[in-house]
């Protein structure tokens, strides 16, 4: 999928990426892309960087941290101008659409102000150069659709599974009195594979979940 639109059950993570640097004008703007699944990853990234470049000027980042219903996103300025910094390193984060991520510039000051635009410049451009080599996976969000159904329409459900293809991505069976299954699904695909096994089987299918 890549860094295509996202579905409604699909979204992208950020993984860790190699550092990028950036100079303007004396300054050097040092940017790494990392995983951090929650606020606590988040922040046990930032103490390793500011350990790492414990004598740099600042350490300004944005981070988006959840997933598509639960999204939170963060910024830090570390004590550049309001607005400056970790704005503009979130802007490239989420015009990409990714989650679970942290972008974290490190600047050391070269003695030349750069005003507020061409500092927020920087921090982007170093956010982008941070981003564009690091590498992303796609989630997918899948729902369970549990279902019991005779013996005579085993046959017809295993085909209505076939037909959905790379929409299912396993199922468990188990046989007692009557076949019973427990189907995973890409969460967009379960309400017509549910729509499909009831219009194939005349409604004998009994779901329990």
């Amino acid at each position: 999928m890549g860094r295509e639109a996202q579905e409604s059950d699909a979204f992208l993570v950020l993984l860790d990426g190699p550092e990028a640097e950036l100079k303007v004008r004396g300054s050097r703007f040092i940017g790494q892309a990392f995983h951090a699944p929650d606020l606590e990853q988040v922040e046990a990234r930032l103490a390793s960087v500011r350990k790492r470049y414990h004598a740099a000027t600042h350490h300004c980042w944005a981070a988006r941290v959840g997933g598509l219903d639960r999204l939170v996103e963060r910024t830090e300025d570390d004590g550049e101008p309001s607005g400056t910094a970790g704005a503009p390193i979130l802007k490239p984060l989420a015009g990409r659409r990714l989650h679970n991520g942290l972008v974290v510039v490190t600047r050391y000051f070269g003695g030349v102000k750069l005003g507020t635009g061409g500092l927020a410049r920087a921090y982007s451009d170093a956010a982008v150069l941070a981003l564009d080599p690091a590498p992303v996976e796609t989630v997918l969000l899948e729902d369970t659709v549990a279902l019991t159904c005779s013996w005579g329409d085993m046959g017809t459900v295993e085909a209505v599974l076939a037909r959905a293809g790379g929409k299912v991505s396993g199922v468990a069976r188990s046989f007692e009195d009557e076949p019973h299954l427990e189907i995973r699904v890409r969460r967009s695909a379960a309400p017509s594979l549910k729509r499909d096994l009831v219009e194939s089987t005349a409604g004998r299918v009994r779901f329990t979940s």
